[in-house]
């Protein structure tokens, strides 16, 4: 029997809990990291990616306090491979692989001439990675991390339910 709250539970559902937590943290961190401190600034593509995030967050969230969370998790996994779903969707797009169905979008700073401000603002594509490590775009990345994490989520929660027969 599990008891309430984090503590409680068995180590592979207090360990799908972390994963379900973490990968939107650790995400979402990177991603406003890169955009405010280093100007990589999202597409409109990118904040798709950000948008399944922040439902796992809010998930991952509410199944530490939750007796039974194994539901819960599995929406919270079903989001995060949403996430990198899209994320290798992106990556595709950026490496010519396939050609994006949406616009390209821009960032508009506040100033003393709105006009001014929209017409210097950076346009942002979709279809060109601003920044790549080992040749893995940003959507690339998170393609592999979350995939991953959705992966390990699911046995994790898989595993805890046997253990709890």
């Amino acid at each position: 029997m599990t008891q309430v709250g984090m503590a409680g539970g068995n180590t592979a559902l207090k360990l799908a809990r972390l994963v379900a937590l973490a990968t939107p943290l650790a995400l979402l961190g990177g991603a406003y990291i890169g955009q405010f401190a280093f100007g990589l600034f999202p597409c409109e593509m990118c904040w798709w990616q950000r948008y399944a995030h922040f439902t796992a967050l809010g998930l991952a969230l509410v199944a530490l306090f939750l007796r039974e969370s194994r539901a819960i998790l599995g929406l919270a996994a079903f989001a995060i491979a949403v996430s990198g779903l899209i994320g290798g969707y992106h990556a595709g797009v950026e490496y010519g692989w396939w050609q994006g169905f949406t616009a390209c979008t821009s960032t508009v700073a506040a100033s003393a001439d709105p006009l001014a401000a929209i017409m210097n603002a950076p346009l942002i594509r979709c279809d060109v990675a601003p920044w790549d490590l080992l040749g893995v775009s940003l959507a690339g990345w998170n393609f592999l991390f979350s995939g991953a994490a959705a992966l390990a989520i699911a046995v994790l929660l898989l595993r805890s339910r046997e253990t709890a027969r």
